[in-house]
């Protein structure tokens, strides 16, 4: 405690903040990476006129109190006053389109990754660079308002993500690090900048329209990890301490998008390694050891917070209907007069789905509470289904629910695996579907075919990645590697608990997932009956 004390005092202190979609949250870290003090503020997106959005001024607000609240924190540990620290870092969701005039004025409200309605201008560019364009990606977002012919794009001098604009305002620097960056603009893995073909395709397509701008010239400059991004300006602290307490000067790192955050949290930024983030949605990052043959609009291509290009797949759906399943014999215990302790309810049915039949004895499900792009869905209903000489038991029904929270999944894995011969060394798993151990782990090494870990550490989540990130930059010695980094002062002895894939497991998933793809034509029948 005196020594945590003493370099809080002496400023050696990582301070990570991280907006995510439901919380932003500020973690502070000694050098050593170990959580010192936290502070969060819970915020959710408004739908205005159709547009999925936050308020800016709610952005600065929430930064405000989870920050407050970080320095209420260190004041009950120690008994100090937090009035610096020793280097600083801002992660917030990625994608997404944040507009600005000369004035630095936004021009139209926050448009967040989670809109869709870029549809026609990622069929035109996907098309034109020959890399697939998603629908969250910032260059889609300006395109589309190109082609609707919005009022506002003759006047954009600048564009960027959350984290981008929040890292903006505390220093003046319009910089954002690759990771997020590659969310907004494809990135050429070899100079570790935008890909300057791309550009000057994009630049030719829009000429006739004779804008007082170029791309180039309206998208934030790229920094790699470890390089150095600007300082606290005194007006930066000031938003982010309105006691006036903290004292400006700080050093930051470049600012990084979820993925990125994530990358650093589970240490995998490693080529051959990936992370998998399985709760209500799920994600997983495979770092490549090359680019891919072919374009797949299954697979976003994004990088690590230090530009090694990264396989992508994302999934709307995982866990909510595995949860209302649970909520539904929770109910049923309920009525008889029982309240189930709901942690160990979940690990009591999880674990049933251990026991049941490989391939799930015949048993189907469709987890599609919205739509997956995947499958080619737009729109989901959940559904269970069997046949009447399937064998329907408890364990086989958890285990058929677990495979199709990640069925959407292993449908895009299954490209990099099986089609692209991507090697995968092991996946770090986090989020709420791993809780229960071994289960969640056993189900995803049978997706992937690889040894997949779970770290305690993992719960710490993005916040605590992106000090991470601000520790490299401000700790590492030399030309050290962030990979050499994080393995030799973050995670070192750390290997947490690994489960490697069963052969048995691997080959049910797989005939599982035979029954899923046949099975695509109930959900969609289903999607044009149930209204």
């Amino acid at each position: 405690m005196l020594e945590q004390k003493t370099a809080i005092q002496e400023g050696r202190t990582a301070l990570g903040i991280e907006l995510g979609s439901t919380r932003i949250k500020a973690v502070l870290v000694d050098e050593k990476g170990t959580p010192l003090a936290s502070g969060s503020f819970d915020w959710e997106n408004q739908l205005v006129d159709g547009i999925w959005t936050y308020d800016l001024a709610e952005v600065w607000k929430g930064l405000a109190e989870s920050y407050q609240s970080l320095a209420a924190d260190v004041k009950k540990q120690y008994d100090i006053p937090l009035t610096t620290v020793g280097t600083l870092g801002i992660s917030a969701m990625m994608h997404g389109y944040l507009a600005f005039d000369e004035k630095g004025e936004l021009l139209v409200p926050f448009r967040t990754w989670r809109n869709t309605m870029t549809g026609e201008a990622v069929e035109e560019l996907t098309e034109l660079f020959q890399f697939n364009i998603p629908q969250r990606w910032s260059i889609a977002h300006l395109y589309q308002a190109i082609l609707k012919g919005e009022e506002h794009v003759p006047k954009v001098r600048y564009i960027t993500t959350l984290s981008g604009y929040v890292h903006w305002r505390l220093t003046g620097e319009k910089v954002l690090g690759v990771g997020d960056a590659s969310g907004m603009f494809p990135i050429d893995s070899g100079s570790k900048d935008y890909n300057q073909r791309m550009i000057g395709q994009f630049e030719s397509l829009v000429a006739e329209k004779q804008y007082p701008w170029k791309l180039s010239e309206i998208l934030p400059r790229v920094l790699v990890a470890g390089e150095a991004a600007g300082r606290l300006t005194a007006e930066g602290a000031a938003l982010l301490d309105t006691t006036g307490t903290l004292k400006p000067g700080v050093p930051l790192c470049p600012p990084e998008g979820d993925a990125g955050t994530g990358m650093a949290a589970t240490n995998s930024v490693a080529k051959r390694t990936g992370n998998v983030s399985a709760g209500t949605s799920v994600f997983a990052m495979v770092v490549m050891e090359r680019e891919l043959s072919k374009v797949y609009p299954q697979i976003d291509m994004v990088t690590t917070p230090d530009g090694s290009p990264v396989a992508m797949v994302h999934c709307n759906n995982c866990t909510s209907d595995l949860n209302a399943w649970v909520s539904l014999f929770e109910e049923c215990l309920e009525s008889f007069g029982l309240t189930p302790d709901k942690n160990k309810l979940y690990e009591t049915l999880y674990r049933q789905a251990l026991l049941g039949e490989k391939d799930c004895g015949g048993l189907l499900a469709y987890n599609y509470f919205s739509g997956e792009h995947i499958t080619g869905l737009d729109e989901g209903r959940p559904l269970f289904e069997r046949t009447p000489g399937a064998e329907m038991n408890l364990k086989n029904f958890m285990r058929t629910h677990l495979y199709t929270a990640l069925g959407a999944l292993k449908t895009g894995l299954d490209i990099l695996v099986k089609e692209e011969k991507v090697a995968i060394d092991t996946m770090m798993g986090h989020g709420g579907f791993f809780k229960t151990k071994e289960v969640g782990q056993r189900v995803m090494a049978a997706a992937v075919g690889a040894p997949v870990s779970v770290m305690e550490t993992a719960g710490e989540g993005g916040a605590w990645g992106i000090a991470l990130l601000a520790a490299y930059m401000h700790w590492k010695e030399g030309q050290e590697s962030l990979e050499d980094y994080l393995g030799r002062k973050i995670f070192a002895g750390q290997t947490g608990y690994v489960v490697v894939p069963d052969p048995a497991d691997v080959e049910g998933f797989e005939a599982f997932m035979e029954r899923y793809h046949a099975g695509l034509a109930i959900e969609r029948a289903a999607v044009e009956v149930l209204k």
